[in-house]
């Protein structure tokens, strides 16, 4: 049986929209065992959320699983790891109290509830702010006159609140920082000055203390940010298997982990991340020209700057329809493995007429700032000389999980003239070889890269942080880390943009623009 020094491993875990994954790699960075859990977000109270409980229960049965495949595989039980680290979904909301009590209900980024809030920080910061990030969630709070914010003590996000539980220490790594409050990259943290202009505004009103004591303390990749204490490893592992002490790198967002899995970490590279969401970072070699609500400016792990194209959906109702023809498959006795299923699908897309013969979709779940769409209705809209056929709908749901990223796209692009060298894909929409990829390049005009390990996504991007944090060299950098020891040799795809896709494409999103005041219609009527 093939044997594995656990000092030499390296574990990320990751709490996605729709799933909880370990991911434990070995010295070669590959993926040595695994284990996920699958959960939803809950509508509760009039935000998207999910209870501190499920966090739990799923973080333990994912690494459970993990460790049953570990033992299945090594015949041995997994008892420490080399290194480890926590990420997350990105930003959102999560306060606490002195004694550690969870003042409001979790708001994740897929809430669109603090316009009102967004709106007055960006112009006090002269500093695009958007909708989900912490700060404007907790403006938001005081605006509404909520009674929890005089209480707040300890304001993080999920892979920061998972990092502090498991080793005591109220941290967070700079990229996932840079989505609370901004970042001044020069100084590696929270930017002074707005800092304190919002507190000389009494932005936080009732607030207890100065908005930096309450925010985590901001670090940079490999630093060091803790280690398991004892009861962070009985929180883990309940059977108390697995042992206290081990070294834990700085916690991500999904943002960070992306760039990583990507190696999408230095100036001239970007990637796209298409899942529940979709986001693409684009790591700039200079500041933009002026602020652009379409567009964050955030960080990559290290802390270089990096423009941000987020829209609040990409894959769930293109899953939705997938649900309902499965249903169709059963109810005439017939059935498909999930996976052929979406095989079939994507492939059917690229039968179809690149415009997709004048069929426009929706995949609005929630509000979509990038398109100024306030609430979410999935919508199928076609004049009745459309030509409804399976490859056309299929298109169109695919270029529906693209087209919000290409109007922000084309800000950094047109506007900005940003250059790219590479530009990575991974997540769901790139499972499908070529499809997904194919489709992205023809709609963003720009050649699309997806790497063998594209499927291993933000789990593994995790474990290659922390990786860093345990073997980095003195002086080495992330960029020359994962270029060196990771990603030298790595094999991909590249997928060219196809002109009559673009063609297409072009029309598509013609269409689809035009049709923005029938969605807008769509959410004051139902």
């Amino acid at each position: 049986m093939t044997t594995i020094n656990l000092n030499e491993t390296a574990l990320g875990i990751e709490l996605g929209s729709t799933r909880i994954k370990a991911v434990l790699i070995g010295p070669d960075h590959q993926v040595a065992a695994s284990g996920a859990h699958d959960w939803e977000n809950r509508w509760e109270g009039g935000f998207w959320t999910y209870r501190l409980e499920d966090v739990w229960a799923g973080v333990q049965d994912a690494f459970a699983r993990l460790a049953g495949d570990f033992r299945g595989k090594y015949g041995v039980p997994l008892t420490h790891v080399g290194a480890m680290g926590i990420s997350g979904m990105m930003h959102g909301y999560l306060p606490f109290d002195r004694e550690g009590n969870q003042l409001a209900a979790f708001r994740t980024w897929r809430n669109t509830t603090t316009e009102a809030a967004a709106a007055e920080l960006t112009e006090l910061f002269g500093f695009n702010i958007p909708q989900r990030w912490s700060v404007a969630h907790l403006r938001q709070a005081v605006r509404n006159g909520e009674e929890h914010v005089a209480r707040v003590d300890f304001l993080t996000t999920l892979a920061g609140y998972v990092h502090w539980r498991l080793t005591g220490r109220r941290v967070l790594g700079v990229g996932e920082a840079s989505g609370m409050f901004p970042i001044d990259s020069a100084a590696g943290t929270y930017h002074a000055g707005m800092l304190a202009l919002f507190d000389q505004k009494a932005m936080g009103g009732p607030l207890p203390c100065p908005l930096g004591e309450v925010l985590p303390q901001v670090l940079t990749a490999g630093e060091d940010a803790g280690e398991l204490t004892p009861e962070g490893a009985l929180l883990l592992d309940p059977t108390g298997m697995f042992r206290p002490g081990v070294p834990f790198c700085p916690p991500e967002g999904d943002a960070g982990t992306g760039m990583a899995a990507t190696n999408s970490v230095a100036e001239r590279t970007g990637n796209v991340s298409a899942g529940t969401s979709v986001f693409a970072m684009v790591v700039l070699e200079r500041p933009l020209s002026r602020v652009y609500p379409e567009i964050d400016l955030v960080t990559t792990p290290s802390g270089r700057p990096v423009a941000m194209v987020h829209c609040n959906t990409c894959t769930s109702d293109l899953d939705a329809w997938l649900r309902l023809m499965a249903e169709l498959l059963e109810a005439a006795g017939a059935s498909l493995p999930k996976s052929r299923l979406y095989d079939l699908f994507y492939q059917k897309a690229l039968e179809a007429e690149p415009d997709c013969g004048g069929l426009v979709s929706f995949n609005y779940y929630s509000g979509e700032p990038v398109t100024g769409v306030e609430d979410g209705r999935p919508l199928l809209v076609r004049r009745p000389d459309a030509r409804l056929t399976l490859a056309n709908f299929a298109r169109a749901q695919l270029y529906a999980a693209m087209a919000t990223l290409k109007i922000g796209m084309d800000l950094l692009f047109e506007q900005e003239d940003v250059r790219l060298d590479t530009l990575l894909g991974h997540g769901g929409l790139f499972k499908t070889p070529v499809v997904g990829q194919r489709l992205l390049a023809g709609a963003l005009g720009t050649p699309v890269s997806v790497m063998e390990t594209a499927g291993e996504g933000g789990p593994w991007g995790m474990a290659l942080l922390a990786a860093y944090r345990k073997n980095r060299a003195p002086g080495q950098s992330l960029e020359q880390y994962l270029a060196g020891q990771v990603f030298a040799g790595a094999r991909g795809s590249v997928q060219q943009p196809d002109p009559a896709d673009q063609e297409g494409f072009a029309r598509f999103l013609e269409h689809y623009r035009k049709a923005l005041a029938v969605e807008k219609a769509a959410v004051a009527a139902l």
